[in-house]
């Protein structure tokens, strides 16, 4: 499966890893995984350094949709992505400026700089 994740409820953060082609499908299935586990307000570390998408501009649209939707009536925790590739973080900036959530995001290089920029916001 592209999309891998774990809910540490202990840790309150939310560590997802995609790798290979990511749909939208797939992403909405993570989103409501994490809307039933009750963990929107937890904190997020998004692996995205193997991950290939072709998701159209209506897709993104969906999915920042959804965010929206989700932000309206629950708090988002701090999201951060791990990029490797230019494509990737022009997606990841897309869905950043389209989702409007208001909670802190961050793109980072690595997952030890995400692990970091994500501990400063528990602070």
């Amino acid at each position: 499966m592209p999309l891998r994740w774990t809910i540490d409820h202990a840790q309150r953060l939310v560590t997802v890893i995609a790798e290979g082609e990511v749909t939208l499908q797939q992403a909405e299935e993570y989103l409501d995984a994490v809307v039933v586990a009750d963990a929107m307000p937890y904190a997020k570390l998004v692996d995205c350094t193997d991950m290939v998408t072709h998701a159209t501009d209506n897709e993104m649209m969906e999915l920042a949709a959804r965010i929206r939707a989700y932000a309206g009536v629950m708090k988002g925790g701090p999201l951060c992505f791990v990029v490797a590739t230019p494509e990737m973080l022009d997606y990841t900036r897309r869905y950043i400026n389209l989702a409007t959530a208001e909670r802190p995001m961050q793109i980072c290089k690595s997952v030890a700089e995400a692990k970091a920029w994500l501990a400063k916001q528990k602070a």
